[in-house]
Formats: structure tokens, sequence, C-alpha cells
């Protein structure tokens, strides 16, 4: 059972629209509340990208600031978190404040004339990486075939994604046909991360060329060639599953981010 089998049809549908269409947003539950307040645990919400609330109900505009603030952060990090939306009495007295983390929790301050305190779990649900597959080798349709199955986006041409929130990777696996004009195309584009699926000495062969053709040498030096973990693969099968290793690997490490639709 997942959280969508949890709320409302028309929040249910909202999700699945932000999925769709791979834009980040979060989902808020209420998990306690004290004294007096408008919303209750169990309450629910969707915030979109922009921190504001889409679907369901978290209380009054008490809370909104601190959601906002919340869910904001927990779309660039990538982390869930829990948030206490206290009042300014009930703060002092423990000797905190507004914006104070202590054991996973962050508190913000209720200025309400109800004086309740609202503690609110926020998840991120960011889209799933895309990754572009370039070629129609055997390795390229056995990675096509496999990478779904690990949570990716599979694409077959480069499309330029500017600003774009979530992981996108490149493997050209073209293997001999077009393999500079798929390079220079992974080159010129913002993708975090591009392999080539060919030996070293191919790859070394081919670098000079695309910094003559006006690829950043750097970035040309950041190509993983030979793709994947030396895993000992031989087949198309064995060599998707290493270069997929590597993609999860790396994925891993995307900007400290591990929670993925």
């Amino acid at each position: 059972m997942t959280y969508v089998d949890l709320i409302s049809r028309d929040m249910a549908d909202m999700a699945e629209t932000l999925r769709l269409r791979q834009e980040p947003y979060a989902f808020a539950t209420i998990v306690r509340t004290a004294g007096t307040t408008s919303a209750k645990p169990g309450a629910k919400a969707i915030i979109d990208a922009e921190g504001a609330i889409i679907r369901g109900f978290l209380g009054g505009g008490c809370a909104r600031g601190a959601v906002r603030r919340a869910a904001l952060k927990a779309l660039e990090t990538g982390a869930p978190c829990l948030i206490s939306v206290t009042p300014e009495e009930n703060l002092s007295e423990r000797g905190l404040a507004a914006g104070s983390e202590v054991d996973g929790v962050t508190y913000a301050r209720n200025g309400c004339p109800s004086r309740g305190t609202i503690d609110i779990f926020i998840e991120p649900i960011l889209p799933m990486p895309e990754l572009v597959v370039v070629g129609s080798s055997p390795v390229a349709m056995a990675l096509a075939d496999l990478a779904p199955r690990f949570h990716w986006s599979v694409e077959t041409a480069i499309h330029p994604r500017p600003n774009a929130p979530r992981m996108q990777a490149i493997i050209v696996a073209t293997q001999g046909q077009g393999d500079m004009d798929a390079l220079q195309q992974a080159l010129a584009s913002a993708a975090g991360y591009i392999a080539f699926v060919g030996s070293s000495k191919k790859y070394a062969a081919l670098a000079p060329k695309l910094v003559a053709a006006g690829a950043d040498q750097a970035r040309v030096d950041q190509v993983s060639a030979p793709a994947g973990l030396d895993i000992g693969a031989v087949t198309p099968e064995e060599i998707a599953l290493s270069i997929l290793a590597e993609l999860i690997q790396t994925r891993r490490r995307f900007d400290g981010k591990n929670s993925y639709e």
C-alpha cells in the first residue's frame, strides 16, 4: 500500500497529474496536534514546487508559511522533514527559537490566537531520473529494457532540459553507428552524467576530435568510458547491468539526494 491508497480521489488524481508532468511536489501529513487547531491528525495536503498547497487542508494561515519553507527545503534537498508549528511561549519555555532543529524536528512559530501546536511530516516526491539511451545496439536495447525496473525514466533521444529538477544521464551506445554525432549532442546537453559504450582506447581516439569540434575539454574528460562498473561483463545484458550499477552509484550521489519517486 502506498500513500496514494490513503488519500482522496481528488488528491490522488492531482498526484498522478504531477507525476505525468514530471513535476516535483511534496506530500504533507499532520501527525500530531496539541491545543486548539483547525486541522487534526491525519489531515493531508499536496504542495507544489512553489510551496503552495494545491490540494488538501493543513489548517489556517498560521502554519502556511512554515509549511511552505519546509516543503521548498525538502524539494531542494530531497530529504523528508518533520516540522512543529508551536506557540512562541512554548518555544521560549524550551529554550528554542523559530528555525531551531532538535532531534530531527524543525520548530516554527505559531502566531495565531488559538495557540495550538501542529506537527507536520513533509515528504518530497521527485520525478524519476531521466536516462537517455542513444543507439540501437544490443546493449542499448538491453539497458532500455532493464532501467525502468530500477525507476529510471527512459528516453531514446537527447532533448534540452534547462533547469531540470531531476538527474539526467546519457548513455551513448551507438557502437560505431554515429558515435561522434551522438557524443557531441550529449556533451552539449546539461546531463550530469555521460557514458560511452566502447573501449577506453576507442574513446581516447575520439576525445581530441570532440575537443577540436568545439567540445569543452573538462566535459570530454568527465565522460565515463568504457561505461559501467568493471564486473567482467561480456554479454549485452551483462554490460547493461554493469552500466545500471554505475548509474545507481551516481544517482545516489546526485546532489546528496537519495529520494526518488
